[in-house]
């Protein structure tokens, strides 16, 4: 009887195509930081970001972004709406407490009614739950033979304060299907807790309420929960074919690429560093499993300690090592060059368009692609761990594997070709620091401002092919429109 992991690795159901959508127009972090007089480094160190991509103010909302990638990756790949099965958008950006986004992108597939999926939602986990519910509906029996859309998608605007400059915006559609390039074999481990770190309970504004301590542990307990039984997992699959003693031990050097969720570059740095602590630990615990007693223990505990770099952090409450300045320089010592091996381009889009929520780990998957797949490194055989994280709390971490699929529709190449997102991202408009306020201003007022509403934030900066709210009658329906 063949195994759920062996069927899935038959059917290789994965990732067939990709596309982005992010603002035509962004603002440089370090102008923000002269424009809200404040040290420079403030944004560009402190966060280790580079540029925001402004959304449209009230002209562009979470429909429209959505219906311009999804339209976008259904033209540049020539799919026929008929060919889709299943659509599915996870985002936590909300204008209608009832009617979801996935509704609004049936309009895009004309008389294909026929289409399985809905909308998910928890903070920037949506679009993570979105692709797990696709990659099973295709790796299922229950399959139909078309193809499944997943879109993420959301607009991050902040109140005025300390968090603005983590604003953002962007849409990511995938295409999913079997014999694809970048398949998923069901290598997975989930976090789920309830915790109160960012959450958005005033209907009366789209701002969250953030608790930005909490959140950042949250997201370290999140990583560390998911690694260490991913780590066991991959673990257990591997160490019956191993024939070198620790040659199945999983560490943080062993993916070939590391995406990680980013709501800035400088909490990722911080992450991908714990993941060494935890491998030191696991390590100990290792060793310590091989002690026949209490007294042998202690000696090797302690000769253990003092021979490696992290010394007493190997043992102390994992709580304490959260918020220990010195431990998170040792950390980035250790890290930094496994870190730019294996993160660094797939953080690039992120840098340069800001938090897109739920988005985000999807534009890290672009930006490889982009970047390394360019580059003619995304080679066959090469793997891809991904960990995202939304608050409240759910967060996963998974595994991607690249390989060369039987069909020539979809490739990496083609998707590089397709994405070209380096010279998109260059050809932005880049804008006054002002306009930051100004398009948020705007669609603050747009939430309050009730029906019939006419968007009044210029437009004449979307590029072809975008959609934008044209806009909402007085029954609160809201009409959408696409740049010709």
């Amino acid at each position: 009887m063949k195994s759920q992991t062996d069927t899935a690795t038959g059917k290789h159901a994965g990732i067939l195509a990709i596309e982005v959508y992010s603002p035509s127009v962004h603002i440089k972090q370090s102008m923000l930081e002269k424009h809200n007089d404040i040290s420079a480094g403030k944004y560009t160190i402190g966060l280790g970001q580079q540029s925001i991509g402004v959304v449209c103010g009230d002209v562009e909302d979470i429909n429209s972004i959505c219906l311009t990638v999804v339209h976008s990756l259904l033209e540049k790949y020539s799919i026929d709406p008929n060919e889709v099965g299943r659509l599915e958008v996870g985002t936590e950006t909300l204008v209608d407490k009832s009617k979801s986004t996935k509704t609004i992108l049936m309009s895009l597939f004309g008389d294909n009614t026929d289409i399985e999926g809905a909308t998910v939602v928890n903070a920037c986990y949506g679009g993570t739950a979105a692709l797990l519910n696709a990659l099973d509906w295709v790796a299922s029996d229950y399959w139909d033979g078309r193809y499944a859309v997943v879109v993420a998608a959301d607009i991050a605007a902040y109140a005025p304060g300390s968090a603005r400059p983590t604003s953002g915006a962007g849409a990511v559609a995938l295409l999913i299907g079997r014999d694809a390039p970048i398949a998923f074999y069901g290598e997975k481990a989930t976090h789920a807790a309830d915790v109160w770190d960012f959450y958005k309970p005033d209907p009366s504004v789209e701002y969250p309420t953030v608790d930005g301590k909490l959140s950042q542990t949250c997201y370290y307990q999140a990583l560390e929960d998911c690694y260490t039984r991913f780590a066991k997992k991959i673990e257990q699959g591997t160490a019956v074919a191993s024939k070198e003693e620790n040659e199945h031990v999983f560490d943080a050097q062993k993916p070939d690429y590391f995406i990680f969720h980013a709501p800035y570059n400088k909490l990722v740095q911080k992450s991908y560093g714990r993941l060494f602590l935890m491998d030191a630990r696991r390590k100990l615990q290792r060793d310590l499993l091989g002690c026949s007693n209490a007294d042998e223990k202690k000696e090797l505990e302690e000769k253990e300690i003092k021979e490696n770099v992290l010394g007493t952090w190997l043992t102390a409450p994992v709580e304490e090592t959260y918020i220990d300045r010195g431990l998170e320089k040792t950390l980035k010592e250790l890290s930094s060059t496994s870190f730019r091996q294996r993160l660094a381009d797939a953080n690039i889009v992120s840098q340069r368009i800001g938090n897109t929520y739920t988005a985000s780990v999807f534009m890290g998957l672009a930006s490889l692609i982009d970047i390394v797949g360019r580059r003619g490194d995304l080679e066959v055989g090469k793997n891809v761990v991904v960990f995202s994280y939304g608050s409240g709390a759910l967060a996963t971490m998974y595994r991607l594997h690249i390989r060369e699929p039987n069909q020539s529709k979809f490739t990496i190449s083609k998707m590089t070709d397709a994405l070209n997102l380096m010279a998109r991202l260059d050809a932005r408009e880049e804008l006054d620091a002002s306009e930051l306020d100004k398009a948020l201003d705007a669609r603050a007022r747009m939430h309050t401002a009730g029906a019939p509403y006419k968007p009044q934030y210029q437009s004449f900066r979307l590029l072809s092919g975008t959609y934008y709210l044209d806009e909402i009658d007085a029954n609160f329906v809201r009409k959408y429109k696409r740049i010709e």
